[in-house]
């Protein structure tokens, strides 16, 4: 090509084949998917990296294609807050690592939780959640009881528990696994049931193990939500989240709620993204092992009282974790065996590698502590939560160690 082409010239020669890039087959390996789905460079004038689509409004060449922009089969676009090339990669590639059918992705994490509750509820429905759900959840379904929806918080981690808070208006069943703060493992394909046996539907927050480490619609659940923010992200660079699901009258109520809300992710975001993907095995296993290895030392420490890391075999729900997860992830929580406030103040102020911060999933340490993971009187009030990072790992141990020592 010549300077003097125009942008339009064709890259590739006419009548010669297209070796595809796009990776189809079901048995696709999750580091290929994470890699390639979706992307057609050729279609690009041969860029490796997608183009960044940052434009709020697209153009058409007349009125015709214009009134038939929502129906075109190949896709046409008209303004990016319904609809941007680049957030559709990003949306088509959560999709199908998640085993879903379609995604919608949000500007946080928020969003899109606010967005599947929405979809699913309306004046005089109920709400079953898991009492220990990402807290913001938590406030947000109790600020619907504004709007004449009640809920209910389980405690439990049985069946039985969920069975006996449903009712017969209960329209939405909210579920993590492992639950925040305290990592509990719920038997999710048995819920889901139960959920569908009385017309409600499930939504999983799937942001602590992501689809490397388990895929919920696969156990039955009806809608996966991230904060992409954390893991699928994982530069901290990017606040970001994602609805993904199997069922077409689901995806239009969230498309609604999307449109509606104007929650949209930003095409530079959804590029940034799409790079942090490409990494995600790889970094979830550094941090699976890093983690285990400090929840291990942790649990044999005599300063520690009780590590909770669904990972370990000691951990109540292992047995069950094992069956549901494919690996586990950098996040976990620990209890000192001096109680009270001031010891755990102590550990957080001597670490040096452990940046005391919220948020997770990302590629620096970070720990967080106090009574905020805590709701009731029997439970521990000063929970210790890590985020392991990319760090190396005897440097994150040692680090843990001596901070101990001031304890």
């Amino acid at each position: 090509m010549t300077k003097s082409d125009p942008p339009s010239a064709p890259l590739w020669p006419p009548g010669k084949p297209r070796r595809p890039v796009e990776p189809d087959a079901d048995d696709a390996g999750v580091e290929t998917l994470c890699v390639h789905f979706g992307e057609s460079p050729l279609d690009h004038r041969g860029a490796a990296a997608p183009p960044i689509y940052q434009t709020s409004t697209f153009v058409y060449p007349d009125a015709e294609a214009f009134a038939r922009r929502r129906t075109d089969a190949a896709g046409l676009y008209d303004y990016t807050r319904v609809g941007n090339p680049t957030v559709q990669l990003l949306e088509r590639r959560i999709a199908r690592l998640e085993r879903g059918r379609w995604a919608c992705a949000f500007a946080s994490g928020m969003g899109a939780i606010s967005a599947a509750a929405g979809a699913c509820l309306e004046a005089g429905a109920h709400v079953v959640a898991c009492a220990h759900c990402y807290w913001p959840t938590r406030q947000l379904l109790d600020h619907l009881r504004r709007f004449g929806v009640e809920v209910s918080f389980v405690h439990g981690v049985r069946v039985e528990d969920f069975a006996a808070a449903m009712r017969p208006e209960t329209r939405l069943v909210w579920l993590e696994s492992p639950t925040s703060g305290h990592f509990e493992i719920l038997p999710v394909a048995a819920l889901c049931r139960l959920a569908h046996e009385r017309g409600a539907t499930v939504v999983f927050d799937n942001s602590w193990a992501t689809p490397v480490f388990q895929q919920p619609l696969e156990l039955g659940v009806d809608l996966v939500v991230h904060s992409v923010t954390k893991y699928l992200n994982g530069h901290s660079d990017v606040v970001a989240g994602v609805v993904v699901g199997r069922d077409e009258s689901l995806r239009q109520r969230i498309e609604r709620e999307l449109e509606l809300a104007g929650a949209s992710l930003d095409p530079f975001a959804a590029w940034l993204i799409l790079r942090g993907l490409r990494t995600l095995p790889l970094r979830m296993r550094q941090h699976q092992a890093s983690a285990l290895a400090l929840a291990k030392m942790l649990a044999a420490h005599p300063k520690v009282a009780r590590v909770h890391h669904p990972g370990l075999p000691e951990h109540p729900g292992h047995v069950l974790a094992r069956e549901q997860l494919r690996g586990w992830s950098g996040l976990f929580s620990f209890e000192l065996a001096e109680p009270g406030a001031e010891p755990v103040r102590r550990l957080l102020n001597a670490l040096r590698l452990f940046q005391i911060g919220v948020s997770w999933g990302g590629y620096e340490s970070l720990i967080l502590g106090g009574s905020m993971f805590s709701d009731r009187p029997d439970r521990p009030r000063h929970l210790i939560r890590v985020s392991v990072g990319l760090e190396t790992t005897d440097d994150l141990l040692r680090d843990m160690r001596q901070a101990l020592e001031t304890v």
